[in-house]
């Protein structure tokens, strides 16, 4: 590019062209030494759901140091900052900040530090692709106009995050003005370099549950003096899987897995309840209702057919709900990201039947939301499991294996943020530049 084309900034400029992404994005490769150190250390010090302590302080300290708005402590962890630079849309970028409890298998030197926790699903990725979009913004505002929020959520993987920082004001208490667009991303197991993408339903909804089946508990010896809480979950656990396959329509998706089944201590003693958890995954309201309703059913008519006392009980652990592609949003992104990356870079996915709470952010301010995939495995590693129909042999988000590569994943991550915001943000303003008053 030309310097004419690097510093434009007259009436007419407007971030949906070539001219202002190439222009914002030029810093990034001075800026990847740091990324990539920040990077590290994050995958060294992982942090639960709601105790992501450090990692909040940390963005909290680049955004200020990039003059944001701070706002820290939102349900406990959460962080936002907001830059106001004139006129225009309100952007909202987010990641997720924690990890999981799994035990780190990568040998890497930058390993995780914290013996039974591990970044298994790339969330540090997400954070620091969102503070080097957000420092590549901010210093180049003199290309945009409007309003660009950076929001770290805690508590992604618990399900109660996004939730928690609504419930805690983000919008009603006007911690952040209520967004236009909400714009996220998330690493998977393919060629890093590569962006997915999926209109529409693109990640289900999902419901945890843990259903106590109660019985009559005895000696080992005598079952017939008890009313036996392990055949009667067990029963239950086989006839649930009928519902997939029975109830649900061919065209239809949906998935139940039973995950843990816990009961009694003593080989010779029958307890008195057993306690089984599983996990629902659907892509439509009426399937999600439908699916609970008939896993309840099963249950009850189990109990009943023991000749159980009492009905079981059911508890909600958790629940995400659908997360949907707003159609326009995604076809005016991806001919930004078609034009900084080319084509062959970007691809269709299948919607999947992992889960995301993002879409609440977006659903609660009435506003579109775009959610893609960011490629983070070794490309030439992806290449030859694809050419050898071998790709399910990828380590996957969750497991112990899975730590992306770092070039070109956080390159193209903090690229893709920030052609997408300025795709969504305004054009300067007729003085030239993005912040009235500057």
């Amino acid at each position: 590019m030309s310097d004419s084309d690097t510093t434009v900034t007259t009436a007419n400029a407007d971030p949906r062209g070539s001219s202002a992404p190439a222009a914002v994005l030029a810093p990034l490769d001075d800026r990847l030494a740091d990324l990539e150190a920040l990077y590290e250390d994050l995958h060294r010090h992982p942090e639960l759901a709601f105790q992501e302590t450090r990692t909040a302080a940390e963005a909290a300290r680049r955004l200020t140091g990039h003059g944001y708005d701070v706002t820290t402590g939102i349900a406990g962890t959460g962080v936002v900052g907001v830059l106001r630079n004139g006129p225009g849309p309100v952007v909202l970028l987010r990641a997720d900040m924690d990890a999981l409890p799994v035990t780190e298998n990568s040998g890497l030197d930058y390993a995780s530090m914290v013996p039974g926790r591990m970044h298994a699903c790339g969330h540090d990725v997400h954070v620091t692709c969102l503070l080097g979009a957000a420092d590549l913004l901010a210093a180049g505002r003199d290309h945009w106009s409007g309003t660009l929020i950076a929001l770290f959520q805690p508590a992604e993987e618990a399900g109660g995050g996004a939730r928690a920082m609504l419930d805690a004001g983000l919008y009603d208490k006007h911690l952040v003005p209520t967004p236009d667009v909400v714009l996220a991303q998330h690493v998977a197991p393919f060629g890093a370099g590569l962006i997915a993408y999926c209109p529409g339903p693109c990640m289900a909804a999902a419901d945890s549950l843990e259903i106590t089946f109660h019985g009559t508990g005895g000696h080992g010896s005598r079952p017939e003096t008890t009313t036996d809480p392990i055949l009667m979950a067990a029963s239950f656990v086989q006839r649930v899987q009928s519902v997939v396959a029975r109830e649900v329509a061919a065209t239809d998706r949906a998935v139940v897995t039973v995950g843990s089944f816990q009961a009694g201590d003593s080989a010779n003693v029958i307890p008195d309840r057993a306690v089984v958890r599983l996990s629902v995954r659907t892509f439509d309201e009426t399937v999600r209702t439908a699916v609970l309703a008939a896993i309840d059913r099963i249950a009850r008519a189990e109990a009943a057919a023991s000749g159980a006392d009492r009905a079981p009980d059911t508890e909600v652990l958790g629940s995400f709900p659908v997360t949907v592609n707003d159609a326009t949003t995604l076809r005016a992104v991806n001919e930004q990201f078609t034009e900084l990356f080319g084509p062959q870079r970007l691809f269709a996915y299948e919607p999947a039947t992992g889960s995301e709470d993002a879409g609440l952010l977006a659903t609660a301010a009435g506003a579109p939301l775009y959610y893609w995939w960011l490629g983070g495995w070794d490309p030439a590693e992806f290449q030859a499991a694809l050419a050898a129909g071998r790709l399910a042999d990828l380590p996957s988000n969750h497991s112990p294996h899975f730590v992306p590569v770092v070039r070109p994943t956080l390159t193209t991550g903090v690229e893709a943020l920030t052609a997408a915001a300025l795709n969504r943000l305004g054009p300067v303003g007729r003085e030239g530049v993005g912040a009235s008053g500057e």
